[in-house]
């Protein structure tokens, strides 16, 4: 279960939006569940991951990675007043 809403699973070879700060534990790195280099960031299932291992990691596994492992973050609709700000 994610621990907040993920949105997209971008192409192989595509990027992840992880710009919530949700994404990042400023109290504690933890081993990457890809590389088992330590990293503050977490996915959406507060997996300890980092970003470039994750897209690298879609990009190695598309079919897996339709499953939504790792996602991006849902992208909100822009208010109209932020067009014109």
């Amino acid at each position: 279960m994610p621990l907040f809403e993920p949105g997209l699973i971008p192409a192989p070879g595509g990027l992840l939006d992880w710009r919530d700060s949700q994404h990042f534990d400023r109290w504690q790195n933890r081993s990457c569940a890809l590389c088992d280099k330590p990293t503050p960031v977490r996915s959406h299932y507060g997996e300890p991951v980092h970003k470039a291992c994750a897209e690298d990691w879609i990009t190695a596994n598309p079919t897996e990675a339709r499953l939504g492992r790792f996602a991006s973050d849902v992208q909100r609709k822009r208010r109209r007043d932020d067009d014109h700000a």
